[in-house]
């Protein structure tokens, strides 16, 4: 087992809590109708994108789905610029022209997240490409949901990250329902993790509602591919907290499965086991919830107070 050093814990619970505190809000301030657009939240998986990214340098580089208010955060991306973009003014990280599905930042490694499903999965792909080209160490990172499985970029990528042993990870954030579908109907298989045999290269299986799991899997999947040994596909089984998006009330779950799940909370897990390993304390808590509350209060302050794009401003950044 990797020994994790305390402080590498105690950043994953505060990126953990940091995006429950920030999603918990988002979700207020679009009841209230002080945001444009729509929202996917990503409360109940924080532990994935904490437990990934823990692992991670500032210049590896990561791809996002339309759930990426997570990743943004546990990848570095600011909260007043990612504030901002929500409330979509111009300092937001992607100028305020992306919003919640399409957020991100190059400087911290982050491609601003693409909403098509499994669209950022041969993004990834090809960066890692990029990477072996240039005989660089970094690693690529591609978050995506199990609806993406079935679809033709995974598969696509995958084999294509396998026979030229690229620097990339594939990380599957199995919440078990596309929209509403359920993977039950839209797979035989037990475990998607399976299908990386087809290709030749190591399918983990992770609980993804436990943190210290998922940053064990991630850092020999990182070794692996910095050594030049190639992808590895990592299914992190998780559950979101909230709907599909914020009109999706849920119907279709089964209430005793919901139930048995939301008793899992990936914060609290991971909360109970540093407590009882002496790594952090109620009080240190308390103080860390305190802090985020107050930078989040500053960011809807930056966010509200920043000014609209200029109409001309569509016109820019613009590639045919």
């Amino acid at each position: 087992m990797i020994k994790i050093p305390g402080e590498k814990l105690i950043w994953m619970y505060k990126t953990m809590l940091k995006i429950r505190h920030f999603e918990d809000k988002i979700h207020r301030l679009f009841l209230e109708g002080n945001m444009p657009g729509t929202i996917h939240l990503y409360q109940g998986q924080e532990a994935v994108a904490a437990g990934v990214c823990a692992n991670l340098e500032r210049s590896d580089v990561i791809t996002s789905t339309h759930r990426p208010h997570g990743h943004a955060l546990a990848k570095g991306v600011a909260i007043k610029s990612l504030m901002a973009e929500l409330f979509a003014r111009s300092t937001g990280c992607c100028g305020g022209k992306g919003g919640s599905m399409h957020v991100g930042d190059p400087d911290v490694g982050m491609i601003p997240a693409i909403a098509i499903v499994g669209g950022g999965i041969p993004v990834a792909t090809g960066i890692a490409l990029a990477f072996k080209f240039q005989k660089s160490k970094r690693v690529a990172v591609s978050f995506f949901g199990d609806g993406a499985c079935n679809e033709g970029s995974f598969h696509e990528s995958l084999n294509m990250g396998a026979i030229w042993n690229l620097p990339v990870i594939y990380v599957c954030e199995n919440n078990l329902y596309g929209a509403s579908t359920s993977i039950r109907v839209a797979v035989k298989i037990r475990d998607l993790a399976e299908r990386a045999s087809s290709y030749g290269i190591p399918g983990v299986v992770v609980d993804g509602n436990e943190a210290i799991s998922v940053y064990q899997a991630t850092s020999k999947a990182v070794e692996r591919a910095r050594g030049g040994q190639g992808p590895t596909l990592i299914e992190c089984k998780t559950y979101r907290r909230g709907g599909h998006s914020r009109s999706d009330a849920c119907n279709y779950r089964d209430k005793e499965e919901e139930k048995m799940w939301l008793t899992r909370d990936p914060v609290v897990i991971l909360r109970e086991r540093l407590t009882k390993d002496g790594i952090l304390t109620p009080e240190d808590s308390k103080q860390m919830e305190k802090e985020i509350e107050e930078e989040l209060t500053q960011a809807i302050h930056f966010a509200e107070n920043s000014p609209w794009p200029k109409p001309e401003e569509a016109l820019e950044q613009v590639w045919a």
